[in-house]
């Protein structure tokens, strides 16, 4: 419900708060006080478009803040969590919006900057504004279908309908696409059977690039590593070298070991290691020189292969290393055109099957709908008569729509105002009068299904006598004892605000030659005087007040009525 409303610098508003509660709450006053002004506040903070002309002359900004105690589990809840702009558990929601009087606005929820869209979005979730004029809710056809669903508890069938929708869907793009790619590639069948001999001849393998260039290297350079390699064993075969000062010192050392009493040893085992090293280094350097002979023929085999696999991944437009993948994904696209016509029919069968569950599950969900729409027919029936539209019909229209996740239905609300004349959508078939009544008769009808806890009704007895403001104030209060309901009516209806479980007066004063508009809570004695004035319309008598007192005693009013 909405819990307040703050005002600042908006029109003919400085500054207001306005504590509201559960229940039907009605807001009265003198025409042109700034009912549709403090209507014009709401809307600036649930998401309606701004205009820089609401914010009051010389203010610098404007704006308007919408504080609801929302129910847990409602909508507006989930999509403020998905938002991360709730804290787990809380239910206060506090719609915010600043409009400059030069620039543009500001859109808040909870203290955090959001776009507008999100704020309308919310907005939308957690009021309904219903005025005489008003083409949203009720006189939105689009809704149509989801309230009736919503009114006939269709959420297990619509569910079925939906998973089978989504199915259908599924298999027959899967068909499709493996239509169209039996159509590409039979196109290319002769393309695909050249590459792939093309590919098999060549057999590349992975990896082959970098080990054949890893060879060419070592190939290249074998010339120079071979005489580099050559004058090393040289050297250590050289009379004069390493091994051979290393030997003959040891053989000196050894003939004069005993006489030097072990001194000697230590030096003895350090040239024996080292002749043993070099002789182990003699007969690596002799493997590496056996293993490096310079092969021209093989070099050119290498540089060929590397040539052909090179220009066949151009070819392909692809690196070498991918080669392998290509021709797989040839084979793949031969082997669709060949066996393609089998799995067609594999897909065709299932998107047969597919296409008979949508079916039996959408016709199951039209068959509720139909028995929804007898029940909501007779239910709205019943609220025409106490809003004293006795000759009107309403009737659900149910027809043939595209197949889609709800089904195959097209669902409108149509009325037909007198006797013998054509059903038709109540914006083009209903006086404005009439127009309020039916959305009134129609709210009560789907009072169980409604997702907004708050409801306003601007004016809805517009056009209208004392019997029949008598009775839309009794439905609007059978409406407001819903339980976590509000409704908040704007009324020039002394039967209307009778109703109400509170009301405020709003009034135009003027301060420092500036027209300012005031809202005041009324208690009982300030609502008889406000309902006495209403029913005068002239100077308060006392036959007003008394009026205005049986009014607002249920008692004395049946009394009155009986």
């Amino acid at each position: 419900m909405l819990a307040s409303l703050s005002v600042r610098d908006i029109v003919l508003i400085d500054r207001l708060e306005l504590d509201l509660g559960q229940g039907l709450c009605v807001l009265t006053g003198e025409t042109g006080a700034g009912k549709s002004i403090l209507l014009d506040a709401l809307g600036l903070a649930v998401g309606n478009r701004a205009d820089k002309g609401l914010v009051r002359h010389g203010a610098k900004e404007g704006g308007a803040t919408a504080v609801f105690d929302v129910p847990l589990g409602h909508p507006a809840l989930l999509r403020l969590n998905e938002a991360d702009l709730m804290e787990e558990g809380e239910t206060l929601v506090i719609l915010r919006r600043a409009q400059r009087a030069e620039g543009p606005s500001r859109a808040f929820i909870n203290d955090r900057p959001v776009s507008v869209g999100l704020l309308q979005e919310i907005g939308g979730l957690l009021l309904e504004v219903h005025g005489q004029n008003d083409a949203r809710g009720l006189l939105d056809a689009a809704s149509h279908r989801a309230l009736l669903d919503a009114f006939g508890k269709l959420d297990g069938p619509l569910r079925a309908t939906r998973q089978a929708f989504e199915r259908l869907s599924q298999t027959q793009e899967a068909l499709e696409a493996h239509r169209e790619r039996i159509a590409n590639a039979g196109r290319d069948t002769d393309y695909l059977t050249h590459i792939i001999g093309e590919l098999e001849e060549l057999d590349p393998e992975m990896g082959e690039e970098d080990a054949l260039a890893a060879k060419r290297t070592r190939l290249m350079n074998a010339e120079k590593i071979t005489g580099d390699l050559e004058a090393a064993v040289a050297a250590l075969r050289d009379d004069d070298g390493l091994e051979a000062k290393a030997g003959s010192a040891l053989r000196r050392l050894e003939r004069i070991a005993e006489q030097a009493g072990g001194a000697l040893d230590p030096a003895i085992e350090a040239l024996s290691r080292l002749l043993d090293d070099a002789s182990e280094a003699q007969r690596h350097l002799d493997a590496a020189l056996a293993g490096l002979t310079f092969d021209q023929d093989e070099l050119e085999r290498i540089e060929e292969r590397l040539f052909a696999l090179r220009a066949a991944a151009r070819k392909h437009q692809c690196r070498v290393e991918e080669l392998p993948a290509a021709l797989a994904d040839a084979r793949a696209k031969l082997d669709a055109i060949q066996s393609g016509e089998g799995r067609v029919a594999e897909l065709e069968a299932a998107a047969r099957e597919a296409q008979k569950a949508f079916d039996k599950a959408a016709h199951a969900l039209s068959d509720k709908r139909l028995e929804a729409a007898t029940r909501l027919d007779g239910a709205a029936a019943k609220e025409l008569k106490p809003l004293k539209l006795d000759k009107a019909r309403f009737h659900t229209k149910i027809t043939e729509a595209p197949p889609g996740p709800a089904g195959i239905d097209r669902v409108a609300f149509e009325v037909a105002t007198n006797p013998g004349a054509p059903f038709g959508p109540l914006t083009q078939v209903a006086s404005g009068g009439e127009m309020s009544r039916f959305v009134l008769a129609l709210k009560v009808a789907l009072a169980e299904v409604g997702t907004a806890p708050t409801l306003i009704f601007d004016e809805i007895d517009q056009g209208v006598g004392g019997a029949v403001a008598d009775a839309i104030g009794e439905r609007l209060a059978a409406l407001a004892a819903h339980p976590g309901a509000q409704v908040i009516v704007v009324t020039h209806s002394p039967q209307i605000a009778a109703r109400a479980g509170a009301q405020w007066r709003i009034s135009k004063a003027v301060k420092k030659d500036e027209a300012l508009t005031r809202v005041e809570g009324l208690d009982r004695t300030a609502r008889r005087e406000e309902i006495a004035r209403m029913l005068s319309a002239a100077d308060v008598t006392d036959e007003a007040r008394a009026a205005a007192s049986r009014l607002l005693d249920p008692g004395k009013r049946k009394a009155r009525k009986a």
